[in-house]
C-alpha cells in the first residue's frame, strides 16, 4: 500500500469517529432535554392540583360565610318578628282590659246614679207615709162626723199629694177584693167568707205604697177563707 493510500483510510477513519462522536453528543443532548423538560412538566402537573385545591377551597369558604350570613339573618328577622307579634299581642291585651275597664265603670256609675236617684224618692216617700195616714184618718172622721165642708178640703189635699207621689213613681196598694198576694201585703187577720174564692183581700186596714218595681211598705189586709179555690190564671201561650 502507498502512502496516499494509507493517508486516505486514515482520514476516512477519523471522519467515522467524529461522526459517531458528534451523534453521541446530540444523543446525550437531546436526553438532557427530554429530562429538563419531564421535570419541569412533572413541577408543573404538581403545582396544578395543589392551585385547584386552593381556589376550591376558598370558594367552599366563601360559600359558608355566605351561608353563615344568610342564616344569621334569617335567625335576626324571625327574633324581630316574633318581638313584633309579641308586642301586638299586649297591646291587644290592654286595650281589650282598658276596654272591659271602660264598660264596667260605666256600667257601674250607672248603676250608682239609679240607685241613688231611687234612694232619695225612697226617703222622700217613706217620709210621706203618715202624712197619707193622717189624711185618712181625717177624711173618715170627717165623714163619719158629717163634716163636709173639712172632708171637701181634706180629700182636695190628699188627692194632689197622691198625683204629686204618682209622678215620682209611687203607686198605692190598695188590694181590696183582689187575690191576696203576698209580696204586695201582710194579712194581719182571717175571716170566713165562703162567698169569695179563698185567700181574698175583704178589707184593707193599711195601704201599701211601691215605687217602680220595689215595695216600700206591703198594706195590712184581711184575708177570706173556707170559700172556693181560686182557679189559676191560665197561662198565655207563646
Amino acid at each position: 500500500m502507498t502512502a496516499s493510500e494509507k493517508e486516505q483510510v486514515v482520514d476516512a477513519a477519523s471522519s467515522e469517529n467524529s461522526d459517531a462522536h458528534r451523534i453521541v453528543i446530540e444523543d446525550a443532548n437531546e436526553v438532557a432535554e427530554e429530562t429538563q423538560a419531564a421535570e419541569t412538566s412533572g413541577e408543573e402537573v404538581s403545582a396544578e392540583p395543589e392551585a385547584t385545591a386552593t381556589v376550591e377551597g376558598a370558594v367552599v369558604e366563601e360559600a359558608t360565610t355566605d351561608a353563615e350570613a344568610v342564616e344569621e339573618a334569617g335567625s335576626s328577622l324571625e327574633e324581630e318578628l316574633a318581638a313584633a307579634k309579641s308586642e301586638v299581642a299586649d297591646w291587644q291585651g290592654k286595650f281589650m282590659r282598658l276596654h272591659a275597664e271602660w264598660d264596667t265603670y260605666r256600667r257601674r256609675t250607672n248603676e250608682q246614679r239609679e240607685q241613688e236617684k231611687a234612694r232619695a224618692a225612697e226617703k222622700l216617700v217613706t217620709n210621706l207615709l203618715p202624712v197619707l195616714d193622717d189624711f185618712e184618718r181625717t177624711i173618715d172622721y170627717a165623714s163619719n162626723n158629717g163634716e163636709v165642708g173639712l172632708l171637701s178640703g181634706v180629700e182636695a189635699v190628699h188627692n194632689k199629694l197622691i198625683d204629686v207621689l204618682g209622678k215620682e213613681g209611687v203607686q198605692m196598694l190598695n188590694p181590696k177584693g183582689e187575690a191576696f198576694d203576698a209580696l204586695e201585703a201582710q194579712a194581719v187577720a182571717t175571716v170566713e167568707d165562703v162567698s169569695v174564692p179563698d185567700e181574698t183581700v175583704t178589707e184593707v186596714y193599711q195601704k201599701g205604697y211601691k215605687l217602680g218595681s220595689k215595695v216600700l211598705r206591703p198594706s195590712m189586709v184581711v184575708v177570706s177563707t173556707g170559700g172556693p179555690k181560686r182557679e189559676k190564671p191560665e197561662t198565655e201561650e207563646a
